[in-house]
This record gives structure tokens, C-alpha cells and sequence, in this order.
């Protein structure tokens, strides 16, 4: 199956139909162009996209499978990578191997690239391209232009891909933030742009797309933060996703204010912060301690950011909860707040351990039950869909990133927002952009593969 010089195809491996391990494939005048190459973690009892039902037992980082382009990586002419967040970028170290090709993305992004490649002894092997926000790079017949958006991590960018017979935007994930605090800012320039240009389709993140309304600013989570850590009397551990270096940064400032000192339990974080700093995007004036002096610090002295929100085993905060972290131990009066939501498929996990903690004696608060904003999502609520389509008026939308039920729910914003058509699918089809708009319902075979005793093995 190959693309010839009038064709323009959209093939998802991984992703679409489910929320993580994204793969996406692009396909014209026989060439291929992979966007994105991420992980995603089981969740025993989960359905995936195909009705499979995930068990115990499943090798913990899982991926999709990338046979279908590694049989034909001569014609793989490169991989983009959107942003750093696991589940775009986690895969890289176990399947470059199978593709062999050039990876091109951000400077933030390749810092953290640079980390799990070296694990992997292939640093030196994988050529890396790092490209500006702004920047266009010609890659086989493709022309890809990085254009800035935010998220939750620094350096997120969306891609406008050019052929010869047509355009395609790529959403990558992203919200509307008029204060991201790091990082660039967006401009709705940038996509108004496009459409006077003309879209055929635009392949976009459906995460919040049953939200109401307009996803909070990540500027507008300090006074909620503030409140909380103010208060508490005892040790204050903040939990959240260690890619989010704009919500570490309010923590720090808060630290400052509140006179405690701010140190990070977890490797994700502590890997992340230092490539913040690589990258030229950490604030000087965050000074963070050793986790190792935590436990000799007056308790009151105490701000920790710890990994581990969403409830997984033998991470900082779930090791905490049972007593047996090497920096310190967790007493009744110390303070755990939840910066973050329940991923789908955590909440039991998630429970599970708030109910360890309660029973220390720990005061626990959650983004549900905190009086303002702790926790900002990501990704675009309803609003901000229907803003970017009206500025970007694609002529076909394709939901991605998300399960069945956001998908549907994106595709009818997308046809209230002005737009022709939007066709749904899933992991496998074949979205044919041109020269006739259409799918072709799992044209090809898809499924995961984990990692498991340092060799990959499939699971699904």
C-alpha cells in the first residue's frame, strides 16, 4: 500500500480511538512521514480501541505496533515529535531501532529525547534535528512548519504540513492560554493564516472535547496553591505531572513566599527540570534543595513536589504513603495536595492511595474539592475547539486523541463550527485527504507491543 504523487493519506497507529501511545503516519507521492512516537501505561480491566480488555500481568510500558511503516522504512523519509510528554515521545528508545530515520523537534523536547535515548546507549546513533517555532524543514515531499500553541509542558507546537495537492494542520496537544507562564504563547494570527492559505484537514486533539466552556490558564492556579500551602501547618507535598514546568515554577515562587524550602522526589521531575534548565527555560530564581535534606528541615520548612498523582506504584508519593521513602517519612498534620486530575482508568489506583495516606493522619486535598483552581488541564474544552476551527476553517476534521465518545462529540463541534465534514475512526483506518475524501475502514492490522525482560513483546 503506497501513496502515489495525487494522493494524500492519513494513517494512525496508535492513538486514535484511545488516549496515549500517539503514532501517526502521513502518506503522499510514496513516501511516509511519522508524527509522534509515545508510550502509554496498562490499566488492568480498560477496553482498548479494538475491544480488547487489558489484564494484570501486561508488560508496564506498552506501545503501538509499528510494523506496518517499519516494513517499509526505506520509504520513512522522517519522525516528528510535537512535545515531550510521554505519550508522544516515551516510545522513541524502544522502536527507532525498527525505523531508522532522522527525528526532528524542539530544543525542550530534544533535551528530554536526549535523556531516554542515552539509557538506551543510541545518542550517538539517532540523528537529531531541533527546529524553531516558526521554522519550515522540507522532509522527503512533505514541508512541515512548526507553529507555536500551549499546553502543559514547555515548547508544544502544532504542524502545518504542505504537499503538493494539498495541507494538512496537526494539532498536536494544546489549549488556548493567554498565560502559559513558560514557554511561548500562541497567536490566533497564526491560524487565521492558514485558512486564508486553505486547510484540506485539520487532525486534532479531542482529550476535553465533553468539557463545557473554556480550560483554566495555568496563571490562574497560583492563589489557589498559595491558599492551601499557606495553611497548612505541617510538611506540604504537592503532587502533579512532572512534565509541567510552568506549574513547578508558581510551586517555587510560593516556596519563596511562604518561607519553605522546595525540593522534587521522583525522577520525572528531576529529569524534566533539567532539561527546563538546558534548555534555557528554568527561572534562576527557583532554587530548589537536595531531597535528601527534606527530612532534616523543620517540617513547617517543608514544600516537596513528588511524583505519582495518578496513584502508580513505586513512585515518590505512593512510596510516601507506605512508609518507605529514603528522604523522609510522611506524619499525621502533613499536607498532600493534588495537582491534578484522575486520568481515566486511575480512579481506583488514585483512591486507593489517598486512603493510605488518610490513614497516616495526613490531610489530603484534591482538585475536586479545592475552593479555587489547583489543576489546569492541557488540552481545549469545547470553546476553544470552536474558536480554532473558525479560525483555521478546515474543509475536513478528523478527531484523534481521545476515545470513541470524545471523538463523536469533537466531530459535531467541528460541523456546528462551519466545517464540510468530519470523519471518525480509529487506530487502522486509512483517511484519504486526496484526491477523494474518504476511509477505508482497518485497511491494516494494528496492535501493541511492550516492553518486557529489555526486548519487545506484543501484547494486543
Amino acid at each position: 500500500m503506497t501513496p502515489d504523487q495525487n494522493d494524500l493519506w492519513f494513517l494512525p497507529l496508535g492513538g486514535t480511538g484511545e488516549i496515549g501511545m500517539n503514532l501517526n503516519l502521513y502518506g503522499h507521492d510514496g513516501r511516509w512521514l511519522m508524527v509522534d512516537c509515545g508510550v502509554t501505561f496498562p490499566r488492568p480491566g480498560r477496553i482498548a480501541a479494538d475491544g480488547t480488555v487489558h489484564h494484570h500481568g501486561e508488560p508496564s510500558v506498552q506501545m503501538a505496533d509499528p510494523a506496518f511503516i517499519a516494513d517499509r522504512r526505506d520509504r520513512l523519509t522522517g519522525l516528528v515529535i510535537t512535545h515531550a510528554h510521554e505519550d508522544h515521545v516515551g516510545a522513541v528508545p524502544y522502536l527507532w531501532p525498527l525505523l531508522q530515520c532522522p527525528i526532528y523537534t524542539s530544543r525542550f523536547t530534544a533535551e528530554i529525547l536526549r535523556r531516554k535515548l542515552a539509557e538506551f546507549e543510541l545518542l550517538h546513533r539517532v540523528p537529531i534535528i531541533e527546529v524553531e517555532t516558526g521554522q519550515s524543514r522540507q522532509i522527503g515531499p512533505f514541508s512541515v512548519q512548526w507553529l507555536a500553541v500551549t499546553h502543559s509542558i514547555p515548547d508544544p507546537n502544532a504542524l502545518m504540513i504542505r504537499t503538493s495537492v494539498g495541507n494538512i494542520f496537526h494539532s498536536g496537544d494544546w489549549k488556548l492560554d493567554k498565560q502559559p507562564l513558560v514557554g511561548h504563547g500562541y497567536s490566533p494570527k497564526t491560524f487565521t493564516d492558514l485558512a486564508e492559505e486553505g486547510v484540506d484537514a485539520m487532525v486534532c486533539d479531542s482529550t476535553n472535547a465533553t468539557l463545557s466552556g473554556h480550560s483554566v490558564s495555568e496563571a490562574a492556579l497560583r492563589a489557589g496553591l498559595l491558599k492551601a500551602i499557606k495553611t497548612a501547618e505541617g510538611r506540604v507535598v504537592v503532587t502533579c505531572f512532572g512534565s509541567n514546568i510552568a506549574r513547578l515554577h508558581t510551586l517555587a515562587a510560593i516556596a519563596r513566599e511562604t518561607g519553605r524550602y522546595m525540593g522534587l522526589l521522583g525522577r520525572s521531575l528531576i529529569n524534566m527540570s533539567g532539561a527546563a534548565k538546558a534548555a534555557g527555560l528554568w527561572d534562576t530564581a527557583d532554587q530548589l534543595i537536595n531531597s535528601s535534606h527534606i527530612g532534616y528541615l523543620p517540617r513547617s520548612e517543608v514544600l516537596a513536589v513528588a511524583t505519582g498523582s495518578q496513584g502508580e506504584p513505586r513512585t515518590a508519593l505512593s512510596r510516601l504513603a507506605t512508609g518507605n521513602h529514603p528522604d523522609f517519612e510522611l506524619e499525621a498534620g502533613d499536607t498532600v495536595i493534588f495537582s491534578a486530575r484522575a486520568i481515566p482508568g486511575n480512579e481506583d489506583a488514585i483512591k486507593g492511595l489517598i486512603g493510605r495516606l488518610k490513614a497516616l493522619g495526613v490531610i489530603v486535598i484534591t482538585a475536586e474539592d479545592a475552593g479555587l483552581p489547583i489543576h489546569a488541564s492541557g488540552h481545549p474544552a469545547q470553546e476553544e475547539l470552536e474558536l480554532m476551527y473558525r479560525w483555521v476553517k478546515p474543509a475536513i476534521a478528523i478527531p484523534v486523541h481521545g476515545e470513541a465518545e470524545h471523538m463523536e462529540t469533537h466531530g459535531n463541534i467541528a460541523r456546528a463550527s462551519g466545517v464540510p465534514r468530519a470523519m471518525t475512526g480509529r487506530n487502522g483506518d486509512l483517511f484519504m485527504i486526496r484526491p477523494v475524501p474518504g476511509i477505508r475502514r482497518q485497511i491494516i492490522e494494528t496492535g501493541r507491543l511492550g516492553w518486557e525482560k529489555q526486548e519487545l513483546v506484543r501484547v494486543l
